[in-house]
């Protein structure tokens, strides 16, 4: 019998979680038989044929609050999946998908693995009504799948110093395929940017992602030559206009929409910033140091210290200044004068930014996809 990898996320529409899944897929179907479960039919990236593909046929348009009543509904969709196809492992990536996971675990009794893709306490810092029963969930589910695949190692101890999650856990790092994002960063794009005077920053346009930081940050800095481009699609992208009519910036701030190849953008920019209040492993700062970027990123949970600062303190997290770490600069979450400070150092010295650009490269090659699939491998295939 072939062997099998199963995954399921809520839908493949955009997002550094679906951009792994994708790729952890693309590049395991040559070897095993592999089964992708979607509870959102939305596919954003490009899937190796042979991969099979599931709708739950979830919609995406539903408030938070009903997407959390409508899990056990969810669950047992899923169920019914899981019997038709005789699975007996599932992995789930996000969430939500762990959370149907684990429930549906109680009406197959799979083994269930989930993936933390962020540390929750972070994710869930607000007291909003969705907050506080995601936190339920974690509480009182996570401790029942089979095993725990953090992203990070400070995602690991966030889960059992503050949820008390006493499930096995194995930090695997996100994969990149280095071969792969140098070669399509080499591809044209329609827009004209000049290299020594951009900023990028690619990501979902949400509140998490905080752009409204790096974009009133912006406004400040001493070269008022320096265009920012931001690339990625979201709810937040009306309110963010707003803001940059509001500042004056149209002229020195691009929207440039949602590409599945941001390589190309990446690569013709000279600095990449990720403003976000929390991540987990974040994808795309480790893209822009392949594509060459010298980086700056608040230090939040988690995720960018342990990619820019490997040898700290997992556990500090900056409060009142930046910092100079090995790969990169850090700066404290939702400080605006700070992430002003941060971007003035890197435009106004060459050598550093030149610098953190060899550094970025050197460092990116740790998190090559050959090495970091073996241990996907070990865990995803089942016969």
């Amino acid at each position: 019998m072939n062997k099998k990898i199963v995954i399921f996320i809520n839908s493949l529409d955009g997002g550094g979680a679906e951009r792994v899944v994708s790729t952890l897929l693309n590049n395991l179907v040559e070897k095993y038989e592999c089964h992708l479960i979607l509870m959102e039919n939305k596919i954003s990236y490009d899937l190796d044929k042979r991969i099979n593909v599931i709708s739950l046929d979830e919609l995406s348009n539903k408030s938070g609050i009903v997407k959390l009543l409508r899990l056990p509904i969810v669950a047992y969709k899923l169920n019914k999946v899981i019997k038709k196809y005789n699975f007996t492992q599932i992995t789930s990536f996000l969430y939500r998908a762990n959370y149907v996971n684990i429930l549906a675990k109680y009406l197959s009794k799979h083994k269930c693995l989930i993936s933390e893709r962020i540390a929750p306490s972070s994710m869930y810092a607000d007291n909003s009504l969705s907050s506080k029963v995601s936190k339920f969930l974690i509480i009182n589910l996570y401790n029942k799948a089979d095993k725990i695949i953090p992203v990070s190692k400070a995602i690991k101890n966030d889960l059992i110093e503050n949820f008390g999650i006493n499930a096995k856990q194995k930090v695997i790092y996100n994969p990149y395929d280095i071969e792969k994002i140098e070669q399509l960063s080499k591809e044209d794009i329609s827009y004209k940017i000049d290299r020594q005077k951009s900023i990028i920053t690619v990501g979902s346009l949400g509140q998490r992602k905080n752009h409204s930081l790096l974009i009133n940050a912006f406004a400040k800095i001493d070269d008022k030559e320096y265009k920012l481009y931001i690339l990625g699609k979201g709810e937040e992208e009306v309110n963010l206009r707003n803001l940059v009519i509001r500042l004056g910036l149209e002229e020195r701030v691009v929207f440039l929409g949602f590409d599945n190849n941001p390589y190309k953008y990446l690569s013709k920019c000279n600095i990449f910033i990720m403003s976000s209040n929390s991540e987990g492993f974040p994808n795309v700062l480790a893209e822009a140091m392949v594509c060459g970027c010298s980086v700056i990123s608040t230090d939040c949970l988690s995720g960018p210290r342990e990619i820019l600062a490997p040898n700290s303190d997992i556990n500090v997290q900056l409060e009142d200044d930046i910092e100079l770490a090995e790969y990169g600069i850090l700066s404290p979450i939702k400080n605006v004068e700070k992430m002003k400070e941060a971007m003035n150092l890197i435009i106004n010295d060459e050598s550093l930014r030149k610098k953190y650009q060899e550094k970025a490269k050197q460092r990116a090659n740790n998190f090559r996809i050959e090495e970091i699939i073996k241990q996907y491998e070990e865990i995803l295939c089942v016969e």
